[in-house]
């Protein structure tokens, strides 16, 4: 009787989440729309908070529109070099290495090792989790055919919305301790911050591993029985296509041919590049090191190296080059709301709100919530931190909490909305060849165990 009421209970979130998708789908616009809505939307509140005409918002505006053009290039290279090791030889080797060890007649195994995998690869580089996770996907469900499809796809997603924004790639946590970047020119911060505090700081890295730990076995635990698993069909399977590296000419004339696939340019550039880490590593130590620019650099040379052949990396790139284009068109808009705040008084403004709403105890726990609500919107994380940091560090000095603590708890905030957002996934369901609204059941019962999880604990942070 207790199954059959835990069953119904999940199929009943598995319609609420059907529900909400479509209503997703239905009434939020592309995320271009969306930022172009935002921006009209901040430029009314500068013109009635901002102390400022019409004249001057626009003014402020085209300011700031071409501020974040180095910030843009870091995230595009994020999602690329993920997306290229991703599918390389040896990442696919390993794959489908790891698609082997579940018991095939143990499909919950399938889904513990698929969602392990998932939040793992995102703490190190959420690109490679994004497009690694889908292709593991396709091997373990090759490999394994009584696991159930959906529940599969759905753990492959997890990463974005569990671990991304507390690892090696973190948008906000790795800016900060980027040199020199906008919110130091801006003065919203006087200096860097290490990941030693925040990336690496005991709070988020047991936090982190609470999480692994609790939705994994959450995801083994729901795969449904045989007679209700959803199973690929042979004509699916037939459809479901691997990126793959184009092969070697058997015959190659010229200089040409032979330089495109000669792969001691490979090797020297990346010995190049990982001669360089080392270096900036012994020369200012390893948590200092870990910023925007060399974790770029460090995952852009992995990605040559195993790719081997400049001709089949570069096809790599191109391919990858077709997942970046939201992220090119839609940051100089972003960096024009971030122009509103910075060269406006309504920095200041929100700065105030945030401090008549909050004390430095609940500081952090609105944060995480606020940011959330505005991820769903917003669901870039790089972009969504320009927009919101001109007002969140003031607030959080003013109220006496550590700048630290408030990138990680909207690190943590950013991340508790991408779960049921379906900008990120629309490239891995391309690769699984399903819509987000099969898979948002059981992402929307994960979200409510990581809500209340992570609600606490920046509940309790403060006194940490």
């Amino acid at each position: 009787m207790a199954k059959m009421e835990q069953r119904s209970g999940v199929d009943f979130l598995k319609d609420w989440g059907a529900g909400l998708t479509r209503w997703t789908e239905r009434y939020i616009p592309d995320a271009l729309v969306i930022v172009w809505i935002l921006t009209i939307i901040t430029f009314i509140m500068a013109l009635i908070w901002g102390d400022v005409g019409v004249s001057k918002a626009v003014q402020a505006w085209g300011n700031g529109f071409w501020t974040l053009l180095a910030f843009a290039m870091q995230m595009c290279l994020i999602m690329m070099t993920g997306y290229i090791l991703a599918c390389s030889p040896p990442v696919k080797l390993l794959l489908n290495g790891i698609s082997t060890w579940p018991n095939k007649n143990k499909p919950w195994q399938a889904i513990m090792i698929m969602a392990l995998f998932s939040m793992i690869s995102a703490w190190f580089q959420w690109g490679i989790s994004l497009i690694g996770s889908a292709m593991l996907a396709l091997y373990i469900v090759k490999n394994n055919p009584k696991v159930d499809y959906r529940l599969l796809v759905a753990s492959a997603y997890l990463g974005l919305g569990c671990t991304w924004h507390a690892g090696l790639s973190a948008s906000a946590p790795l800016l900060v301790n980027t040199p020199d970047n906008f919110l130091i020119k801006g003065g919203y911060l006087t200096e860097t911050i290490s990941t030693s505090m925040t990336v690496f700081s005991p709070f988020n890295l047991i936090l982190a591993l609470v999480i692994v730990v609790v939705i994994t076995a959450m995801m083994a635990l729901m795969h449904p029985s045989e007679e209700k698993t959803y199973k690929v069909k042979p004509e699916l399977m037939d459809r479901l296509k691997l990126y793959e590296t184009p092969p070697k000419p058997a015959k190659m004339e010229g200089f040409s041919a032979w330089a495109n696939w000669w792969c001691g340019w490979n090797i020297i550039v990346a010995v190049g590049g990982f001669f360089w880490l080392g270096w900036k590593v012994e020369q200012i130590g390893f948590a200092k090191a870990i910023n925007l620019d060399n974790i770029n650099l460090f995952f852009l040379m992995l990605g040559v190296l195993f790719h081997w052949r400049p001709w089949g990396f570069l096809k790599a790139a191109e391919d990858a080059g077709k997942a970046i284009w939201g992220i090119v068109i839609q940051f100089p808009f972003y960096a024009g709301i971030f122009g509103l705040f910075k060269f406006t008084a309504l920095a200041t403004v929100f700065t105030k709100a945030f401090v008549a709403i909050c004390s430095g105890s609940t500081f952090l726990l609105v944060t995480y919530w606020y940011a959330g609500l505005l991820n769903y919107l917003i669901p870039s994380g790089g972009s969504e931190w320009a927009v919101t940091a001109p007002y969140l560090l003031p607030a959080a000095k003013e109220l006496g909490v550590e700048a630290y603590k408030t990138v990680v708890a909207y690190a943590w905030g950013d991340m508790m909305t991408d779960m049921i957002q379906p900008f990120w996934a629309i490239a891995m369901l391309a690769v699984a060849k399903l819509e987000f609204r099969e898979i948002m059941g059981w992402l929307l019962l994960v979200f409510f165990v990581y809500l209340i999880i992570t609600s606490a604990a920046f509940l309790l942070y403060p006194l940490l």
